[in-house]
């Protein structure tokens, strides 16, 4: 799509994948089955006049760096029933993951309130710079989850966009495709949720329920059975949770556990996780080499640069299958599925 106004911008942050939707941008399952439903409660008047201009003209777009949109075929099946509910139950089907996020509008309010929280409270006796925050009661931390859910509700709108585009670009080639969301989840947010809290000093106390602020940074959701927060068609199974590899190996699916609310605050990984650095990378590697090598994998990725390929090599990341497998064997987020890349596209 085109530039869009300042007042669109406005209804996106205040509304999510919700006004995608409501602007013909794909169907209302697609938003049910969306954390939050797409739609967080977001404040656009705490979100800078920086960030609305860098927002504008990006809405729709997959970005750069780890972000990508890839075809995969379905491969191993190790939950049936449960890959059943979730609509990843037959090998040999063609499944879509798409990464995307809030782009420059989303990284701009981070810059924007990491600002204003040294300038308030400093940095001093931290032990790193990077762990500058605010009191979550406080008015500037409201402030910044008010722009904090105006961001996320950007990039729900963005990835329904891109939803609805894929769908169109399937069909203008293969005709009626029949194409569903199984869940957008998100990995780097904070939410306000209840969990039980027991003693540190009691390990078998029974706890109280205290409404708490959890931060998922590389992090990702692993909600279990009849968790209110789920969509109907997932409270009896848990949630999915999306585990992407990198473009060279596999992706997974697995499925949210009672155990993970209990041991990590409902959360499990959120991928494979670098290694390395960008810039150790395009000295160990070289995007028409990374290409070819997935051409001989039976991969093909489409980048905007060679750059963006040398720095997104497989050999930048974690081993997907131990995180996954490390992931399973706590109880924190079950194996269901196993994909593997066919054709990777990166921003």
């Amino acid at each position: 799509m085109g530039r869009i106004t300042k007042d669109m911008l406005q209804e996106v942050l205040a509304n999510g994948g919700q006004w995608a939707v409501k602007e013909g941008y794909g169907k209302k399952e697609d938003y049910e089955k969306t954390e939050d439903s797409g739609n967080l409660k977001g404040d656009p008047h705490a979100v800078s006049e920086r960030a609305f201009k860098r927002g504008m003209p990006q809405l729709g777009s997959l970005g750069a760096g780890n972000h990508f949109l890839e075809v995969q075929e379905i491969q191993e099946i190790f939950d049936p029933k449960i890959a059943k509910i979730f609509g990843v139950d037959e090998k040999g089907n063609v499944t879509i993951m798409i990464h995307c996020g809030s782009r420059g509008l989303g990284h701009q309010v981070a810059s924007d309130y990491v600002k204003e929280m040294e300038g308030k409270y400093g940095f001093e006796n931290l032990p790193d710079r990077e762990l500058i925050n605010a009191p979550i009661n406080s008015d500037l931390g409201q402030k910044y989850l008010g722009a904090m859910n105006a961001a996320a509700n950007y990039a729900f709108a963005n990835k329904q966009m891109i939803t609805h585009w894929v769908r169109e670009s399937i069909n203008k080639v293969l005709g009626n495709a029949d194409l569903n969301v199984v869940y957008d989840i998100c990995h780097n947010i904070a939410k306000m949720e209840k969990h039980t809290v027991g003693s540190l000093d009691d390990p078998d106390a029974k706890g109280e329920i205290k409404k708490l602020c959890v931060h998922r940074k590389g992090a990702t959701r692993s909600f279990g059975p009849g968790r209110e927060e789920l969509p109907d068609c997932y409270k009896t199974s848990g949630q999915p949770v999306l585990i992407p590899g990198s473009m060279g190996t596999a992706s997974y699916v697995l499925v949210g556990t009672k155990k993970a609310e209990q041991v990590s605050f409902a959360s499990t990984a959120h991928g494979a996780g670098r290694v390395m650095s960008r810039h150790e990378a395009l000295r160990q590697f070289h995007g028409e080499k990374v290409k070819k090598d997935l051409l001989e994998k039976n991969i093909m990725v489409k980048s905007a640069s060679m750059r963006g390929i040398a720095e997104e090599s497989p050999g930048v990341y974690k081993d997907i299958d131990e995180v996954v497998r490390v992931s399973n064997a706590l109880g924190i987020g079950n194996l269901v599925v196993k994909v593997k890349p066919l054709g990777v596209i990166k921003g």
